[in-house]
């Protein structure tokens, strides 16, 4: 019985440990969350010395001994994103990158952000697949296969695949504004970059036979905060009707020097082999939205098999729709209670969120978010991520999103 599935946190030794807020990698069913790994050396729980070349190869290498502890490999691996604090460095993580990925390239979202957490150069997270699944003492079929897919219709890169799907869940790379035959980035300003990247989505989608309401999470990555409202026009223009679960962030620069980037989670309900297509194919995705919580110009929560992805919350009175008063651990709480809400609105409590991603306007704030972080989260379970921004919808201080376990799955669940 899929509800037999149980939320699955695992620490080692031989990777940087957290100081108990976040765990190293959070497993549920078929997909293993990590924590955004630093370039800390887990010895001494400093950030190595040298460039960023040393950094990168660090992150890597955490992440490889997280993965080998849980007997994964970095194959394993169907998502990365790296961020960086110049734009510039991301062709130096991506030589490092090749090493320990010299055949098969997973999707992947590159950014540079404001600041990063122990004033590091780079940080990467990855999104693994866990074929055996999280039933105790059952394995859920271990022989699922991973299907990476590209087409020529979209941009193609060689260190990157566009979708990689496994079970359920299709992953793809984020999209950048670039025409697919000329490989350059659009003319005109952001509404005409936001409307090429998610035709270049669109594209992958038609090319495996998916469509943009398949997709259940978008995250919308601009130079300019005040460009978001240019990008909600286009956006409803794809999304005409049912919208997608959503995070916005404010990068500090993008690759090939775009104003905007887009990345989507997509439903796969005929799953990869060796799941059968008419046992899985009806399966349900579900929009929720309720009135304890703020609403925006997309769905709170959109559930899909077994997850539920919840849109970034903003320090909203959800009575008022107005940014609360305080400081930044005032709006934390509020991000966290909206997170509670929605989250209980749906059958579901705290203790069953996976993955948390906290973004700071300013990086220095982390310890206060912290203190009340901590009151939500006492056991330290979800995967985490945490990056300076700059600038947040609103001019708020914080804004924080999450993953949550879905252990009954939707629709059909027998």
């Amino acid at each position: 019985m899929s509800g037999d599935n149980a939320v699955l946190a695992r620490n080692t030794a031989n990777a940087p440990r957290s100081v108990g807020l976040y765990s190293q990698s959070v497993a549920f069913s078929h997909y293993t969350n990590l924590a955004a790994q630093l370039p800390t050396d887990p010895q001494s729980g400093e950030v190595v010395t040298g460039g960023v070349k040393e950094q990168a190869k660090q992150c890597f290498t955490n992440i490889k001994a997280i993965l080998e502890s849980i007997d994964h490999v970095m194959d394993d691996v169907v998502r990365l994103t790296i961020f960086v604090k110049k734009i510039s460095d991301v062709g130096i993580v991506d030589d490092v990158f090749t090493t320990f990925f010299p055949g098969y390239v997973p999707a992947r979202t590159a950014v540079a952000v404001a600041a990063l957490p122990m004033d590091a150069l780079v940080q990467i997270e990855a999104l693994v697949s866990n074929g055996e699944g999280t039933i105790p003492g059952a394995p859920q079929a271990g022989d699922l296969v991973k299907v990476v897919r590209n087409t020529e219709d979209a941009p193609l890169s060689s260190l990157s695949a566009q979708t990689v799907a496994f079970s359920h869940y299709n992953n793809l790379s984020t999209q950048l504004p670039i025409d697919p035959k000329s490989g350059e980035i659009v003319t005109g300003g952001v509404r005409e970059q936001a409307n090429q990247s998610l035709n270049n989505i669109k594209t992958i989608l038609e090319s495996i036979d998916h469509v943009m309401d398949d997709i259940v999470r978008l995250t919308v990555f601009v130079t300019k905060i005040s460009d978001i409202d240019v990008v909600d026009e286009v956006l409803a223009t794809f999304f005409p009707n049912y919208v997608p679960a959503r995070t916005t962030v404010a990068a500090s620069a993008l690759p090939m020097d775009a104003l905007v980037q887009i990345e989507a989670v997509v439903s796969h309900g005929d799953g990869t082999p060796p799941q059968a297509p008419e046992d899985t194919r009806n399966l349900v995705i579900e929009a929720n939205n309720t009135e304890h919580a703020p609403r925006g110009p997309h769905a709170q929560s959109v559930a899909f098999s077994h997850y539920n992805h919840i849109s970034a919350q903003l320090p909203l009175d959800p009575k008022t729709g107005e940014v609360v008063a305080g400081d930044v651990k005032e709006q934390a709480a509020q991000c966290l209670e909206n997170i509670k809400a929605i989250v209980e609105s749906v059958d579901h409590a705290m203790s069953d969120v996976v993955k948390i991603n906290l973004a700071l306007r300013d990086i220095a704030d982390i310890d206060a978010v912290d203190e009340v972080y901590s009151k939500f989260f006492p056991g330290g379970v979800p995967a985490r991520r945490t990056v300076g921004v700059g600038a947040l919808p609103q001019d708020v201080l914080v804004q924080i999103d999450a993953v949550v376990s879905n252990a009954e799955g939707t629709p059909p669940t027998a």
